[in-house]
Protein backbone atom coordinates (compact mmCIF):
# COMPACT_ATOMS: atom_id res chain seq x y z
CA UNK A 1 0.00 0.00 0.00
CA UNK A 2 3.05 2.46 0.32
CA UNK A 3 3.50 2.77 -3.05
CA UNK A 4 0.16 3.95 -3.34
CA UNK A 5 -0.05 6.11 -0.62
CA UNK A 6 3.06 8.12 -3.03
CA UNK A 7 0.85 7.59 -5.62
CA UNK A 8 -1.34 9.90 -4.39
CA UNK A 9 0.44 12.02 -2.79
CA UNK A 10 2.59 12.97 -6.09
CA UNK A 11 -0.65 13.36 -8.11
CA UNK A 12 -1.90 15.62 -5.64
CA UNK A 13 1.05 18.05 -5.71
CA UNK A 14 3.03 17.23 -9.22
CA UNK A 15 -0.36 16.33 -11.26
CA UNK A 16 -3.14 18.05 -10.17
CA UNK A 17 -1.92 21.30 -10.44
CA UNK A 18 -1.28 20.71 -14.00
CA UNK A 19 -5.05 19.98 -15.02
CA UNK A 20 -6.98 21.77 -12.07
CA UNK A 21 -9.30 23.68 -14.63
CA UNK A 22 -9.78 20.32 -15.97
CA UNK A 23 -10.90 18.87 -12.31
CA UNK A 24 -12.46 21.82 -11.59
CA UNK A 25 -14.94 21.32 -15.00
CA UNK A 26 -15.92 17.87 -14.39
CA UNK A 27 -16.24 18.42 -10.64
CA UNK A 28 -19.73 19.66 -11.72
CA UNK A 29 -20.53 16.98 -14.28
CA UNK A 30 -18.99 14.08 -17.42
CA UNK A 31 -19.89 14.26 -20.63
CA UNK A 32 -17.94 11.21 -22.20
CA UNK A 33 -18.21 10.07 -25.83
CA UNK A 34 -17.18 6.54 -25.11
CA UNK A 35 -18.62 3.63 -22.98
CA UNK A 36 -15.11 1.58 -22.49
CA UNK A 37 -16.23 -1.92 -21.68
CA UNK A 38 -13.00 -4.23 -21.14
CA UNK A 39 -11.51 -6.72 -18.12
CA UNK A 40 -11.21 -6.52 -14.67
CA UNK A 41 -7.47 -7.57 -15.18
CA UNK A 42 -4.64 -5.87 -13.23
CA UNK A 43 -2.32 -5.76 -16.73
CA UNK A 44 -4.98 -3.49 -18.61
CA UNK A 45 -5.30 0.52 -18.22
CA UNK A 46 -7.82 1.88 -20.55
CA UNK A 47 -6.96 5.58 -20.06
CA UNK A 48 -3.00 4.55 -20.75
CA UNK A 49 -3.80 2.46 -24.20
CA UNK A 50 -5.91 5.06 -25.56
CA UNK A 51 -4.60 8.16 -24.11
CA UNK A 52 -7.37 9.81 -22.62
CA UNK A 53 -7.85 12.10 -19.74
CA UNK A 54 -10.28 11.83 -17.18
CA UNK A 55 -14.14 12.25 -17.96
CA UNK A 56 -13.33 11.02 -21.81
CA UNK A 57 -14.31 7.48 -21.22
CA UNK A 58 -17.16 6.01 -19.06
CA UNK A 59 -15.32 2.48 -17.98
CA UNK A 60 -16.92 -0.70 -16.97
CA UNK A 61 -14.48 -3.70 -15.90
CA UNK A 62 -15.20 -7.09 -14.92
CA UNK A 63 -13.61 -10.67 -14.92
CA UNK A 64 -13.85 -11.32 -19.16
CA UNK A 65 -15.49 -8.05 -20.30
CA UNK A 66 -18.54 -9.43 -20.09
CA UNK A 67 -21.60 -8.05 -21.04
CA UNK A 68 -24.82 -9.98 -20.29
CA UNK A 69 -27.89 -10.60 -21.91
CA UNK A 70 -30.38 -7.83 -20.92
CA UNK A 71 -32.74 -9.28 -18.37
CA UNK A 72 -34.99 -8.00 -15.85
CA UNK A 73 -33.10 -9.07 -13.42
CA UNK A 74 -30.31 -5.65 -12.00
CA UNK A 75 -27.24 -6.12 -12.23
CA UNK A 76 -24.32 -3.32 -12.12
CA UNK A 77 -23.63 -3.96 -16.18
CA UNK A 78 -26.93 -3.85 -17.07
CA UNK A 79 -27.45 -0.57 -15.12
CA UNK A 80 -24.22 0.85 -15.96
CA UNK A 81 -24.96 0.17 -19.80
CA UNK A 82 -27.96 2.05 -19.67
CA UNK A 83 -26.50 4.68 -17.70
CA UNK A 84 -24.26 5.62 -20.26
CA UNK A 85 -26.29 4.86 -23.12
CA UNK A 86 -29.68 6.42 -22.39
CA UNK A 87 -28.46 9.24 -19.54
CA UNK A 88 -24.77 9.99 -20.55
CA UNK A 89 -25.47 9.73 -24.26
CA UNK A 90 -22.11 8.05 -25.00
CA UNK A 91 -21.84 7.56 -29.01
CA UNK A 92 -19.19 5.09 -28.95
CA UNK A 93 -19.58 1.80 -27.35
CA UNK A 94 -15.92 -0.10 -27.25
CA UNK A 95 -15.56 -4.15 -25.88
CA UNK A 96 -11.86 -4.61 -25.42
CA UNK A 97 -10.68 -8.21 -24.65
CA UNK A 98 -6.90 -9.02 -24.48
CA UNK A 99 -4.45 -11.52 -24.91
CA UNK A 100 -3.36 -14.42 -22.10
CA UNK A 101 -6.86 -13.82 -20.04
CA UNK A 102 -7.50 -15.89 -17.42
CA UNK A 103 -11.05 -15.78 -18.06
CA UNK A 104 -11.13 -16.87 -21.48
CA UNK A 105 -9.06 -20.08 -19.90
CA UNK A 106 -11.53 -20.47 -17.40
CA UNK A 107 -13.85 -20.58 -19.95
CA UNK A 108 -11.92 -23.02 -22.19
CA UNK A 109 -11.60 -25.10 -19.32
CA UNK A 110 -14.51 -24.72 -16.94
CA UNK A 111 -13.94 -27.98 -14.87
CA UNK A 112 -11.24 -26.14 -12.92
CA UNK A 113 -13.01 -23.41 -11.99
CA UNK A 114 -15.64 -26.18 -9.60
CA UNK A 115 -13.54 -24.32 -6.40
CA UNK A 116 -14.69 -20.98 -7.48
CA UNK A 117 -18.76 -21.66 -8.24
CA UNK A 118 -19.31 -17.74 -8.69
CA UNK A 119 -16.68 -17.51 -11.42
CA UNK A 120 -17.79 -20.36 -13.16
CA UNK A 121 -21.52 -19.38 -13.24
CA UNK A 122 -20.23 -15.85 -14.70
CA UNK A 123 -17.89 -16.98 -17.13
CA UNK A 124 -21.47 -19.54 -18.67
CA UNK A 125 -21.65 -15.82 -20.63
CA UNK A 126 -18.52 -17.00 -22.62
CA UNK A 127 -19.72 -20.12 -23.32
CA UNK A 128 -21.28 -19.26 -27.20
CA UNK A 129 -17.93 -17.90 -28.14
CA UNK A 130 -16.17 -21.32 -26.71
CA UNK A 131 -18.62 -23.74 -28.72
CA UNK A 132 -18.07 -21.00 -32.09
CA UNK A 133 -14.61 -22.21 -31.70
CA UNK A 134 -15.35 -25.58 -30.88
CA UNK A 135 -17.51 -25.80 -34.15
CA UNK A 136 -14.48 -24.27 -36.41
CA UNK A 137 -11.90 -25.96 -35.04
CA UNK A 138 -13.46 -29.14 -33.77
CA UNK A 139 -11.80 -28.54 -30.03
CA UNK A 140 -11.28 -25.66 -27.74
CA UNK A 141 -7.93 -25.34 -25.77
CA UNK A 142 -5.05 -23.44 -25.48
CA UNK A 143 -4.35 -23.34 -28.85
CA UNK A 144 -7.17 -21.54 -29.47
CA UNK A 145 -7.47 -18.80 -27.12
CA UNK A 146 -6.53 -16.81 -29.47
CA UNK A 147 -9.80 -17.62 -31.65
CA UNK A 148 -11.74 -17.73 -27.89
CA UNK A 149 -10.66 -14.17 -26.85
CA UNK A 150 -12.00 -12.74 -30.24
CA UNK A 151 -15.39 -14.50 -30.48
CA UNK A 152 -15.99 -13.67 -27.08
CA UNK A 153 -15.72 -10.34 -28.11
CA UNK A 154 -18.02 -10.60 -30.92
CA UNK A 155 -20.55 -12.84 -28.16
CA UNK A 156 -20.58 -9.68 -25.78
CA UNK A 157 -21.28 -7.33 -28.62
CA UNK A 158 -24.21 -9.44 -29.66
CA UNK A 159 -25.56 -9.58 -25.80
CA UNK A 160 -25.06 -5.54 -25.67
CA UNK A 161 -27.31 -5.30 -28.52
CA UNK A 162 -30.35 -6.56 -26.53
CA UNK A 163 -29.90 -4.34 -23.82
CA UNK A 164 -32.79 -1.84 -24.84
CA UNK A 165 -31.31 1.56 -24.10
CA UNK A 166 -28.71 -0.14 -27.25
CA UNK A 167 -30.98 -1.07 -29.56
CA UNK A 168 -32.59 2.01 -29.36
CA UNK A 169 -29.36 4.33 -30.40
CA UNK A 170 -28.20 1.96 -32.83
CA UNK A 171 -31.83 2.03 -34.55
CA UNK A 172 -31.41 5.63 -35.20
CA UNK A 173 -27.61 5.59 -35.75
CA UNK A 174 -26.65 7.76 -32.56
CA UNK A 175 -24.54 4.81 -31.22
CA UNK A 176 -21.69 2.63 -32.73
CA UNK A 177 -20.10 -0.82 -31.25
CA UNK A 178 -16.66 -1.15 -31.95
CA UNK A 179 -15.32 -4.98 -30.52
CA UNK A 180 -11.07 -5.28 -29.97
CA UNK A 181 -8.44 -6.82 -28.44
CA UNK A 182 -5.38 -6.14 -26.84
CA UNK A 183 -2.28 -7.32 -27.09
CA UNK A 184 -0.22 -6.64 -23.78
CA UNK A 185 3.17 -8.29 -24.95
CA UNK A 186 3.22 -6.08 -28.05
CA UNK A 187 0.85 -3.19 -27.27
CA UNK A 188 -0.82 -4.03 -30.69
CA UNK A 189 -4.46 -3.25 -31.06
CA UNK A 190 -6.96 -5.60 -33.19
CA UNK A 191 -10.07 -4.38 -34.44
CA UNK A 192 -13.13 -6.12 -36.05
CA UNK A 193 -13.55 -5.05 -39.76
CA UNK A 194 -17.19 -5.78 -39.95
CA UNK A 195 -16.36 -5.61 -44.18
CA UNK A 196 -13.58 -8.73 -43.91
CA UNK A 197 -15.72 -10.49 -40.84
CA UNK A 198 -12.46 -10.83 -38.80
CA UNK A 199 -9.71 -8.61 -36.64
CA UNK A 200 -7.17 -6.31 -38.12
CA UNK A 201 -4.83 -3.70 -37.26
CA UNK A 202 -6.39 -0.43 -35.50
CA UNK A 203 -4.63 1.45 -38.69
CA UNK A 204 -6.55 -1.09 -41.25
CA UNK A 205 -10.07 -0.64 -40.06
CA UNK A 206 -10.02 2.64 -38.84
CA UNK A 207 -9.01 4.80 -42.18
CA UNK A 208 -8.26 8.42 -42.06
Amino acid sequence: MKHLIKGVAKFQHDVYPDKQATFKKLANGQNPEVLFITCADSRIDPNLITQTDPGELFICRNAGNIVPPHSNQTGGMTASIEFAVAALGVSHVVICGHTDCGAMKGAIAPETLDALPHVKEWLGHCRGATEVVREKYHEVGEAQLKAVTEENVLQQIQHLKTHPSVAAKLATGKLQLHGWVYDIETGDVLCFNDKTNGFAPMAEVYKS
